[in-house]
């Protein structure tokens, strides 16, 4: 049976993930309204950070359509939305 090609996940260096991680923290301090980009999904999810599961390592983001639990492994980027 063959494998089918899933593009991998781009690698990236502590570095970056520290600063998302600094990002993050500071969008849920602050209570802010954030929009990430997430590895292989169509669209940006746009919320709320209502928790970050250490455990787990997903960042759970509540947004008009639900709650998304999203792994932080996954958010390839964080904006503040302009509008």
């Amino acid at each position: 049976m063959a494998k089918s090609k899933v593009p991998k996940r781009p690698t990236r260096d502590e570095f970056v993930l520290e600063e998302l991680g600094n990002q993050l923290s500071e969008a849920y301090q602050e209570e802010s309204t954030i929009e990430v980009t997430v590895w292989a999904w169509e669209e940006k999810v746009r919320g709320q950070i209502v928790t970050m599961d250490s455990r787990t390592g997903k960042v759970h983001i509540q947004s008009e359509e639900g709650l998304y639990k999203v792994p932080f492994m996954d958010i390839m980027r964080m904006d503040y939305p302009r509008d």
